[in-house]
Order: structure tokens, then C-alpha cells, then sequence
């Protein structure tokens, strides 16, 4: 489980090491066992009142891909001392009016064992032609769960930090 205090560092370290104007602002950093995302906020496209939608969307669909082309070598740069400092890889994307973009990112396998009830809710999802494969419903699952539930899933994360705090509290178990 990862700290508050971890995932405070690591973002303090990404305020403070991340090339100046890089980023309008950065957005968020979030962590986890294997990953580290980094998202900043960017400035949209200079356009008049009179823009339809469509050009919107394709001015900020380019603003951030001339973004990623520009800053390639600045992002890798502290992506390399950050990958080595934190042991996690590092990923990117980029907020531009309302638009979000992730550039290359982890898709890390998960195996489990279902039994058939749950064997069937996937099936049933790609039956459906909500998802692909067995892979893609499960994932289509957490998503739904995340987009629920994300209320309960931060008061258990909190609980978590608590009970990690707690333990740090406690005697020293090494021998």
C-alpha cells in the first residue's frame, strides 16, 4: 500500500524537478505499485468565438499532439532520474479544454480464479458485444465499479492510510 505521504513526495518531487512552463499547471500525479502517471494542464488553441465544434476538438486534437512531439525529450529526461528514483515507470498525459490524453501508459496483466458465476457475468458482457473477450469485460467491470463507487473506494483508501499509519505506530517485528 502506498502512503499519502509517498504519493505527496513523489509529487512534490515532479513541482519541483519538472522543466519550467512545461505544464500550465500540473493537473495530477498518481501513483501505484508499478506506475506512475503525471498529468498536466495545457493551454488550448487560439481560436475565435465563431469555431465550430469539430474544429475545436481537431485544434485541441493537434494542440496536444504538438505538445508530446515538443516536449519529448524533457518528459524522458525526468521520466529516466524519476523511473530511477521511485522504482515505477512513468507515463504522461496532458488536460487541454476539457480534453484529456494519456500518451503511453502501462496495461498491466491481472490473473484471477472465477468461478462459474462470475465466469457467466463476463460471458454474458461478451455475448452482448459489451466487450471483446472475457479480458476486456473484466476490465469493463472495474471501470463501472470506479465510475460508482469512487466515494467508497477513497473512504477505503483512507481507511487503509489509517491502518498503514497505525502500523508504523507500532513495535519493530524484525528480529
Amino acid at each position: 500500500m502506498i502512503t499519502q505521504q509517498q504519493i505527496d513526495e513523489i509529487r512534490g518531487w515532479f513541482v519541483g524537478r519538472l522543466p519550467e512552463g512545461l505544464f500550465d499547471s500540473l493537473a495530477s500525479v498518481t501513483v501505484d505499485r508499478e506506475e506512475i502517471v503525471v498529468i498536466g494542464s495545457i493551454p488550448g488553441p487560439a481560436l475565435g468565438d465563431d469555431a465550430s465544434d469539430a474544429e475545436r476538438r481537431g485544434a485541441v486534437e493537434g494542440r496536444i499532439r504538438e505538445f508530446r512531439e515538443r516536449t519529448r525529450a524533457d518528459r524522458m529526461e525526468v521520466a529516466r532520474e524519476a523511473q530511477h528514483r521511485f522504482d515505477r515507470t512513468v507515463s504522461w498525459g496532458v488536460e487541454c479544454e476539457g480534453t484529456q490524453a494519456l500518451f503511453t501508459h502501462l496495461a498491466s496483466p491481472v490473473m484471477t480464479r472465477l468461478r462459474q458465476p462470475e465466469r457467466r457475468v463476463l460471458d454474458t458482457l461478451v455475448a452482448g458485444g459489451v466487450a471483446r473477450s472475457r479480458s476486456d469485460a473484466l476490465a469493463w467491470c472495474v471501470r463501472l465499479v470506479q465510475k460508482n463507487a469512487d466515494t467508497w473506494l477513497e473512504e477505503l483508501r483512507d481507511s487503509l492510510e489509517h491502518v498503514h499509519r497505525v502500523r508504523e505506530q507500532g513495535p519493530d517485528t524484525e528480529v
